[in-house]
């Protein structure tokens, strides 16, 4: 019972945290230099009379908190508006381009998990050379930001060796993971260095304790201290990780896919960005945050059942 009501009040600290977000990402649209209908006019002279018709079909008259609250209400139903840009509903543009978007952010935060958990387990337990290699290898990928990473995938494996597109999605499956390869490890490259410095850290600190010595002196066999003493043990660190490693994805698949031209959601937003197309923009925002905050909520919920030193709702070890 107390982790369901732990559940329901971090739902609740959700849904308040969403509002304020929401009603934080609407206002900025007034911040943005010059009138909205500017914008939506694109900066094109025009009469008293069609500017009084642009804020009548977009509602710009009415006051701050009716245009929000009516917006509010559309995305309780679905419906996020209609693009300026493109001149169609924005959930239609979403949804074409989320799937997209969706598989190049799982295909990274594979890849992140796979090589940064097993760099990260190889540099704390075998130590020596293969510590010092794990060391300068995350270095490296620590200091090589997305957008860098791009480039220099592009230009080897894409341009130089033609082993992959330079750019696009593709179509299908199959194809969509070929075209998203070097995307995905583009995105991934910095998050591998810092889950593998965490993962070897958090290790390295549980191989030190007392209760791991006491396991090697009872005669238990090094491969089961390791992963039943150690990983175990330090996977709560590890997993506190998640909801800056997925935040980090979802910022920098903006980055990535433009270098590759990929047709998702970040790409979206900052071509939206770029002609002011609001309803775009707000709807991609409120996506963002909502799946940051899911991702959050998430660890919080499994972190105490990984780790039952974990009191709810502390983050910290009971004792």
């Amino acid at each position: 019972m107390s982790f369901l009501r732990f559940a329901a009040r971090r739902l609740a600290e959700m849904a308040a945290t969403l509002a304020a977000a929401s009603f934080v990402i609407f206002g900025a649209m007034y911040l943005a230099p010059g009138s909205p209908a500017s914008f939506l006019l694109a900066g094109r002279s025009a009469s008293p009379e069609a500017i009084a018709a642009v804020n009548a079909q977009y509602h710009l008259d009415d006051p701050f908190f009716v245009q929000y609250l009516r917006w509010a209400g559309q995305i309780l139903h679905g419906d996020f508006g209609r693009s300026v840009t493109y001149r169609t509903d924005v959930s239609r543009l979403l949804a074409d381009r989320l799937p997209a978007t969706l598989l190049l952010v799982a295909m990274a935060l594979v890849l992140v998990l796979v090589v940064g958990l097993l760099l990260g387990w190889l540099g704390a337990v075998k130590g020596g050379a293969v510590d010092s290699t794990v060391l300068v290898t995350t270095t490296v990928a620590l200091g090589t930001p997305s957008f860098v990473a791009a480039v220099l995938l592009q230009g080897v494996f894409a341009v130089g060796l033609g082993w992959f597109p330079t750019g696009g999605t593709g179509e299908g499956f199959g194809d969509m993971v070929w075209h998203l390869t070097l995307p995905a490890v583009a995105l991934a490259l910095y998050l591998i260095g810092m889950l593998a410095r965490v993962t070897r850290a958090a290790m390295a600190e549980v191989m030190g304790l007392e209760h791991v010595t006491v396991a090697r002196s009872r005669g238990v066999t090094e491969h089961q201290v390791i992963r039943r003493h150690v990983f175990r043990n330090a996977l709560g660190t590890v997993l506190t990780t998640g909801g800056l490693i997925v935040s980090t994805l979802l910022v920098c698949t903006v980055l990535v896919e433009t270098a590759f031209s990929v047709g998702g959601i970040g790409q979206l937003l900052e071509l939206s960005t770029t002609t002011k197309d609001f309803p775009t923009v707000q709807a991609i925002s409120l996506i963002m945050v909502g799946l940051f905050m899911g991702v959050n909520l998430l660890v919080d919920l499994v972190h105490p059942l990984v780790d039952p030193r974990v009191t709810l709702g502390s983050g910290r070890s009971a004792g």
